[in-house]
């Protein structure tokens, strides 16, 4: 074993195998204080024994064991535990408990990026949290949120549902909002009273004592209608904020947890559905609960006016129904244009991730014309459904326009034989016009406010489709949290086809992976090399058979566990915007000795030592400006940072120099721990002669041959040689027997 192995073991018998985390019993206090954080209902003398409890009958135990006897002896339902490494740890999943320097202590969420533990004395103290690198934490999973896990599950309208029940969580703004809108409506009729008092008593008179009592009461009239309108306006931001804080999160959440062979393969049209969540924030946010609610009060402003004016109260019940029907008819029409508009809308962003991402390989092959023919082309299916959309909201909103103008006339007229007849004064028909305009205005803005509804309701439904797409784990499911490290892994009858593909790219009978052993992946291009270990990975789930890890299905062990026990590089390493530091860390909380350690051992250093930024260097989308090989090494310091159980490279020196080749070769064989498992797939058969104790040999989705490589690699050339020599044919005297031995030999100084 090589001073680095035996270090790197050190390392990690300290991290999980430290007797005095195994012999720490779990401090009463501590967990007391957790629960609390938890909202779990515990009594202190209750808890102490069943700590003391465990004590007794678990001497040497982990500490996940160790809580199950305590929930198991306090009756707690729905709460398991886990045990964690702090740099793999979800810290949104706080608080937990944490042993560091030598003690249990909770940690949870502290002001300016800082983590607040407090130990068994009630002394908290501030960290960050790269100091606790190496330390273990035990987190304790509550029983799901029925809430959630049903909206969920519903049929129908996903996005819908979620943003409803999210904005009717607590209806008390609800109720602020009406009562404010119906002092408001009973201010209005102020207005009209005002006027006809004016024309009725002062004009005549010129009683401007009445005048000045009558203004200063508008003036209070008009101050409370103006502070009652500021205080719902702004009740409703921050409900429609809240609203979409919360919605946008669970959204964006599910999309990160998004079953990646069943994901989208337009990630622009994906991109563009998820942000169909921006006008369903800008439509309630925009007064549309204002308009609902004055809606009714057409009504009781009909009323009003058959009270003062009595026939003319006729004129506009009878042009009321009118104008709804003109709504109704309006978001009839828009509703199939808006949802054709929106899916090209959809279509055309796409189009345009899809080229930006593109570029190089569009200008390198004079492609330019044809993606603008395309855009072109979408553009103006757009344009079109634009103009047919304006030219409805058009007409639905003049008409309206022209139907308040229609209803003044004729409350005029009637007003004036009712003048004639003795009863209705001059002030009495100004009021009644000034309560008219309250009667058509609300319709008017409803017919508006419907056809955003289309837009908003369409948006709805695209966003409703990601929300439908399968997750990762079910939200209802009932996760496993298994305390001991997996020490195999296996493959029983496995299929794999991408949805609504008839191709199957994996049908493996049994596989297994046990630990200590070092697999080289071969085949050729298209051999299902690369399906296989994202399968093993948990990143694409088989379409038939089982993936275990250990004793336990992969799918149904909570996500948490599996990345600290397995960790993949994938064959295109992709880098986020942020630092180099930032893209190496991904995984979580990472010292810097530690990552100066690793970027010396991979030769990440040189591209540190090529920037007077260091570690800070700044890092574009898909990491525009670092070469392929430095993505590479990237990726690899990601996997190597991660400390994991199960190791699942996937080309991982495709794009290396052979110096860099030989250094990363070098560190996989210093880290990579005696009873670590690694799996690596390649087109290299030279890796499996260096490192592998297991070859595998793939074809079509199968495997073709399975052993050591002293058995396995000479019948891959025996088969390998003929095919190369029927291929190519030798020119000259030379026969081809002699060109056969050539090509043996050949690929046997390869292997070598």
């Amino acid at each position: 074993m090589t001073e680095m192995q035996k270090e790197n073991a050190q390392q990690d018998s300290s991290a999980t195998l430290d007797p005095s985390l195994q012999q720490q019993p779990l401090p009463a206090k501590v967990l007391k204080l957790l629960f609390e954080r938890l909202d779990i209902s515990v009594q202190m003398g209750a808890l102490i024994q069943a700590c003391e409890q465990a004590d007794k009958s678990l001497t040497d135990a982990a500490p996940a064991k160790r809580f199950s006897l305590i929930a198991h002896t306090l009756k707690l339902q729905g709460v398991q535990a886990a045990q964690l490494r702090w740099s793999r740890f979800d810290q949104r999943r706080l608080p937990a408990l944490i042993f560091y320097q030598d003690q249990w202590q909770l940690i949870e969420q502290g002001s300016d990026a800082q983590l607040t533990l407090t130990n068994e004395a009630g002394k908290c103290r501030d960290f960050s949290e790269q100091i606790l690198e190496e330390a273990i934490v035990l987190w304790l999973r509550t029983a799901p949120k029925n809430e959630q896990s049903s909206i969920f599950s519903l049929k129908g309208n996903i996005a819908a549902r979620l943003v409803f029940t999210e904005m009717f969580k607590t209806r008390r703004w609800l109720v602020d909002i009406i009562i404010a809108t119906v002092i408001i409506n009973f201010l209005a009729v102020a207005t009209s009273i005002f006027a006809m008092q004016v024309y009725d008593r002062v004009v005549p008179t010129l009683a401007y004592a009445t005048l000045t009592t009558l203004v200063t009461g508008m003036f209070i009239v008009l101050s409370l209608d103006w502070l009652l309108k500021t205080v719902r306006a702004r009740t409703l931001d921050s409900v429609s904020c809240a609203v979409d804080k919360a919605v946008s999160q669970q959204v964006f959440d599910h999309v990160t947890h998004l079953q990646l062979d069943t994901r989208p393969r337009s990630l622009g049209t994906l991109a563009a559905q998820v942000g169909g969540l921006d006008s369903v924030r800008q439509f309630f946010s925009s007064g549309v609960v204002f308009a609902l609610v004055d809606m009714p009060f057409a009504l009781f402003f009909i009323a009003i006016i058959a009270v003062i004016g009595g026939h003319i109260g006729w004129v506009y019940l009878a042009l009321l129904p009118v104008a709804a029907i003109l709504g109704w008819i309006t978001q009839k029409r828009l509703r199939r244009l808006l949802k054709e508009q929106m899916m090209r809308s959809n279509e055309r962003q796409g189009l345009l991730v899809d080229v930006i991402q593109g570029a190089e390989s569009i200008r390198a092959s004079n492609a330019n014309w044809r993606f603008s023919t395309q855009w072109q082309a979408i553009t103006a299916t757009i344009s079109r459904y634009n103009i047919r959309q304006k030219a409805i909201s058009n007409f639905a909103t003049v008409t309206t326009g022209s139907l308040s103008t229609v209803a003044y006339v004729c409350a005029i007229v009637v007003g004036v034989g009712q003048i004639e007849a003795g009863n209705l004064t001059m002030g009495a028909l100004i009021a009644c016009s000034i309560l008219g305009g309250r009667v058509i205005a609300p319709v008017s803005q409803g017919i508006q406010y419907l056809s955003q509804w289309q837009s908003v309701s369409q948006a709805l439904d695209m966003v409703n489709q990601v929300l439908l797409l399968d997750s990762e784990r079910r939200t209802d499911q009932n996760l496993l949290l298994p305390e001991q490290a997996p020490d195999s892994m296996a493959l029983d009858a496995v299929t794999f086809s991408y949805p609504e593909s008839p191709v199957r790219q994996l049908k493996i009978e049994a596989l297994t992976f046990k630990a200590g052993e070092r697999v080289v992946l071969l085949g050729a291009i298209g051999s299902g090399k690369s399906t296989l270990l994202k399968v093993l990975a948990g990143l694409y789930r088989p379409s038939e058979g089982r993936v275990r890890l250990g004793d336990a299905d992969l799918w149904e062990i909570d996500p948490n566990i599996v990345s600290d026990h397995v960790s993949y590089l994938p064959q295109n390493v992709h880098l986020f915007k942020g630092t180099l530091r930032s893209n190496l860390t991904l995984s979580g909380a990472v010292s810097d000795s530690h990552l100066l350690q690793i970027s010396k051992q991979l030769g990440i250093e040189r591209i540190v030592a090529d920037s007077p930024m260091g570690m800070d260097l700044a890092i574009s989308e898909g990491g525009e400006g670092l070469s392929g090989g430095q993505r590479q090494l990237v990726g690899l310091g990601r996997v190597f940072l991660a400390q994991p159980k199960i190791w699942l490279l996937d080309e991982p020196t495709a794009s290396l120099d052979n110096e860099s080749e030989q250094q990363i070769l070098a560190a996989i064989s210093a880290y990579v721990k005696a009873d670590d498992i690694l799996i690596i797939s390649t087109h290299k058969p030279a890796l499996a002669a260096r490192l592998a104790s297991r070859v595998i040999i793939m074809q079509r989705g199968e495997i073709s041959a399975d052993g050591k490589p002293e058995t396995v690699l000479p019948k891959m050339m025996q088969r390998k040689a003929p095919n190369t020599a029927a291929a190519t044919k030798p020119s000259g005297p030379r026969t081809p027997k002699s060109f056969n031995q050539d090509v043996i030999k050949k690929e046997s100084i390869n292997v070598i």
